[in-house]
């Protein structure tokens, strides 16, 4: 072998500690080295990295998802849980602090983190009016009223804001926003539409950014994101055609052709798979007879192929047991026909052992294909991993301060002042009955929602189906609202329900009479007649029969009030304005003008439905869009 020169000598001592060098950087030190684990590494290296790893139950423990009713840690360390949700109502203990919550969630993660393999779960809960599961949080109006603003700014701001105070609590993922398009108010769920108009709904997809951030700008569209430790992952739901089922039913048949499904319950998802919203929940609903959480073609070949959304896809609450009828009358028939639709995480929520155990059978007996597995399990740690769960899995204390903060409730009361529809303001004849005098020497406020913050928040707030009284959750009613809003001198005298020589007796220089529907939630909510709760009518009779008056309707929809608008001096359409009443006080007394337009049709009778903005025979109360105004004041 011939001698090296010392320039060979120091090429070859240059390239060895280059390669030292390069070693370092890419194999760190230490025993037990994973990939997975390794931030550095290319997302799609983690995931084929930690899938190589797993077993067959470790895979289908991260299909699922259970209620945190039914969990604790060692069950989430024993079968590798994917996922944990608080239902509506599922709390640790009533009125629960942020601590509370979010103890409770990082005891169980860290009994995920004890699994084999350490892989984070995600918690879940129904964030879609504000944090409206957890005491003290904020509640901001429900998406009808969103829809009225027309503001897709304020939607954004209202996300972000939400984003914190779910943080707040430990948890990282809400199912929302509900992208429905209602097309038929008598639906149990249409309050939680933001219109029936598919480009109302679309622009307000805008709450997906306020939720989990901003895409970053060259960032590859329909991919999920997560923009910081202030954001929380998004769900678009309810996929698809659940606001256009038949007569309204709640879970029932949505009739359409394709060119009907595309153009109006469509255009939502196309936007929000754009935002890089990083879920999407499957409806209840049939499409022509089919059920959607059994409809492989708009699921996996429609929804994953087509428009190349690369998040997953969730059920809903016991989605897959409702493929037959009755729910469960062949629970392995409906895992098999939903897992093949495409469904990527279950939400089973109680009984986890019979859905793994079902599951498995079927793979094993190669009913269902190991590559469907696959495909869904990547898909759930694609946004595992794209959130930074397994870096940061537990919640962050320094959020705690943002529930119910100050901040927020001033972001719900620009809402509710924003989302109030006027509907009428005085006689023909006469001069405008609104902005109200502040300085009035008495003025009597009645109904039954004057005074009850239970019902002017109305459905998921606290409970799944909203409750009665004060003493719900944090806020202001509309009665402590106005109370606040007129002179010192100015006396409030108020009544739910006044007789008509109470009325008359006591020379009020006008009334303000607050009325509308009782709280619900989903099919609770169906209604054949949409009627105002009673003694609801037989008070706006009597008080706008005695006195000047100004009629605030807190309903969810459009609701019968034919033939009383003739009595009203003033109507205002409030929809479920949430825990900040000052909104209203604000626009009634000129603090601010009226700006909010109609999200829906307001029908004459119940027998013209449905009827919505560009039907034949179009012949409405007062039309999509309408909405009268008035300047503000210039006192605020």
């Amino acid at each position: 072998m011939g001698k090296l020169s010392f320039l060979s000598m120091g090429m070859i001592l240059f390239l060895c500690c280059c390669s030292a060098v390069a070693a370092v950087r890419t194999v760190p030190t230490g025993q037990g080295y994973s990939k997975y684990k390794d931030p550095s590494q290319p997302v799609y290296t983690r995931i084929r990295d930690l899938m190589q790893r797993m077993t067959l139950q470790e895979k289908i423990g991260q299909m699922t998802q259970i209620d945190h009713a039914s969990v604790t840690p060692e069950i989430l360390r024993d079968y590798s849980i994917g996922s944990v949700l608080s239902g509506g109502g599922s709390v640790p203990f009533p009125k629960a602090k942020a601590r509370d919550w979010m103890d409770m969630v990082n005891s169980y993660q860290n009994g995920s983190l004890s699994s084999r393999l350490g892989i984070p779960i995600i918690y879940g809960i129904d964030a879609v009016h504000g944090h409206n599961n957890v005491y003290q949080a904020t509640i901001f109006p429900h998406n009808v009223g969103l829809g009225a603003t027309r503001d897709p700014d304020l939607v954004k701001r209202i996300g972000a804001a939400t984003a914190r105070e779910v943080r707040a609590t430990g948890i990282n993922y809400v199912f929302a926003p509900c992208i429905a398009v209602c097309r038929d108010p008598r639906w149990g769920r249409c309050y939680e539409s933001y219109s029936e108009d598919p480009s109302v709904v679309q622009s307000m997809t805008s709450i997906i950014p306020g939720l989990q951030g901003e895409l970053p700008a060259g960032g590859r569209k329909g991919v999920p994101y997560l923009g910081g430790n202030d954001k929380v992952l998004a769900c678009a739901k309810h996929y698809v055609g659940d606001g256009g089922t038949t007569r309204g039913i709640n879970e029932n048949n949505t009739v359409a052709d394709w060119h009907e499904l595309l153009s109006i319950h469509m255009p939502g998802y196309y936007k929000a798979i754009i935002e890089g919203v990083s879920t999407i929940m499957v409806s209840y609903s049939s499409w022509n007879g089919v059920k959607m959480h059994a409809n492989r073609f708009l699921v996996t070949d429609f929804l994953k192929n087509i428009m190349n959304f690369r998040g997953f896809v969730i059920s809903d609450w016991a989605g897959i047991d409702k493929i037959t009828t009755p729910a469960g009358a062949n629970y392995t028939f409906s895992v098999q026909m939903g897992i093949g639709a495409g469904i990527d995480m279950v939400m089973v929520p109680f009984n986890h052992t019979v859905f793994i155990d079902t599951l498995t059978r079927l793979v094993k007996a190669d009913v269902i294909p190991m590559s469907r597995i696959d495909d869904a399990v990547e898909r759930i740690l694609r946004v595992k991993f794209m959130m930074g769960l397994f870096e940061n899995p537990l919640g962050d204390e320094t959020f705690l301060s943002h529930l119910g903060s100050q901040e927020h409730r001033d972001l719900a009361r620009e809402a509710v002042r924003k989302s109030l529809v006027l509907l009428k303001n005085g006689h023909e004849a006469d001069p405008p009955v609104l902005p109200l005098a502040k300085n009035a020497p008495k003025i009597l406020v009645a109904g039954t929602h004057a005074n009850n913050l239970g019902y002017q928040c109305g459905g998921w707030t606290i409970t799944w189906q909203g409750g009665s009284g004060n003493n719900l959750t944090s806020g202001t009613t509309i009665l402590g609202a106005i109370s606040k809003a007129v002179d010192l001198d100015t006396e409030v005298v108020f009544s739910e329900n006044p007789d008509l020589d109470f009325v008359r007796s006591h020379n009020f220089s006008y009334a303000i009479v607050v009325v509308g529907e009782l709280p619900y939630a989903e099919t609770a909510g169906d209604s054949t007649n949409l009627t105002l709760a009673e003694p609801g009518g037989d008070i706006i009779e009597k008080v706008c029969g005695a006195v000047k008056c100004v009629v605030v309707v807190v309903s969810g929809r459009p609701v019968t009030i034919e033939p009383r608008v003739a009595q009203m001096d003033a109507l205002v359409a409030a929809w479920l304005p949430g825990s900040q009443g000052e909104g209203v006080a604000d626009v009634l007394f000129g603090d601010y003008g009226f700006t909010g337009k109609l999200p829906r049709t307001w029908f004459k009778t119940v027998d013209q439905l449905p009827m919505n903005v560009g039907d034949p025979h179009y012949d409405p109360l007062f039309p999509f869009g309408f909405g009268l105004t008035t300047e503000p004041t210039g006192v605020q």
